[in-house]
């Protein structure tokens, strides 16, 4: 009973190789991770403007982003953003797959046709977008032929959002990838007795391939979501704060607040505010998913 497990020469000399050799990834952790966590943390509950130490001033910074109208604004944007720009890039992507699924002639070249924006860096890909809203851009340049009246992309708060939202479902290339790759795990033996049982083919996508796919769709879901909170690159280039803060997105008034006026303290907190909400996000799709989401082996 009192007997002590020992490790012998070779079990200590693996350990300590394999110590070794984690090493770089430990010390990578703590210093690009833990440590960035716990200053955050700290920072939050601080003045703090880069040029002079730290000045402890408790849930003042919270207390201000809550009675801050940009704040609210910022929220608001990025939820409409959540709620409206993930939906559609994921139904868009269900849908592109579905079609690149099937036996289609040059199948090949349009799976790369449709992945290729992904693989553009976001900086040339919203330069790019910011031509195409231009008021003698692509779009309006093409209704102005037709002899349709331009549409104001980028100058009115209606359709600053929806401008985006076309961007973002453009670079929908990596969901696409997953969800043809859960189209193609369906098993097809269901598919056949679905037909057998006469069903057509809406009948076979709403009953058997959705619901296979299900556990993808909440994995891009999620991701989605998550994305969408830190939604910045393409807002930043092509719009800007926008016409009437219609484009001020949570992470752009982070960077507003952080690197133009200075206040990390308040940055910091704003970024764990974020956090609370992605988490409580998430939380309420994995709770959810027990409703809709199946799995095969279940």
């Amino acid at each position: 009973m009192g007997h002590k497990l020992r490790m012998s020469p070779r079990e200590r000399r693996n350990l300590l190789w394999g110590l070794f050799f984690t090493v770089p990834w430990i010390i990578g952790f703590f210093w690009f991770y833990a440590y960035p966590i716990i200053a955050s943390l700290i920072y939050g509950l601080t003045q703090y403007n880069l040029l002079q130490p730290p000045r402890w001033v408790g849930l003042d910074n919270y207390r201000f982003m809550f009675r801050d109208r940009h704040y609210w604004r910022s929220v608001y944007n990025t939820i409409w953003f959540v709620v409206i720009a993930v939906p559609i890039n994921i139904v868009f992507s269900f849908v592109a797959a579905v079609l690149l699924n099937q036996r289609l002639v040059l199948r090949s070249a349009l799976r790369t046709i449709f992945y290729l924006p992904t693989i553009v860096p976001n900086v040339a890909s919203a330069l790019l977008w910011l031509w195409v809203f231009n008021p003698y851009g692509l779009i309006n340049g093409t209704l102005a032929w037709l002899g349709i009246k331009a549409i104001p992309w980028l100058s009115h708060p209606s359709w600053t959002k929806p401008a985006l939202t076309i961007v973002t479902t453009w670079i929908a290339g990596s969901n696409i990838v997953i969800l043809l790759a859960a189209l193609q795990d369906v098993p097809q033996h269901l598919k056949e007795a679905a037909r057998i049982d006469g069903a057509n083919w809406w009948d076979e996508l709403l009953h058997v391939t959705i619901p296979y796919v299900t556990p993808v769709i909440l994995f891009t879901t999620i991701t989605g979501m998550i994305w969408a909170f830190q939604y910045f690159t393409f807002a930043f280039i092509i719009s800007g704060p926008g016409p009437a803060e219609s484009t001020l997105f949570y992470a752009m008034y982070i960077y507003q607040n952080a690197f133009s006026g200075f206040r990390m303290g308040l940055a910091s907190a704003m970024a764990w505010i974020m956090f609370l909400m992605v988490a409580a996000c998430t939380y309420v799709l994995f709770r959810s998913s027990a409703r809709w989401v199946y799995y095969g082996g279940e």
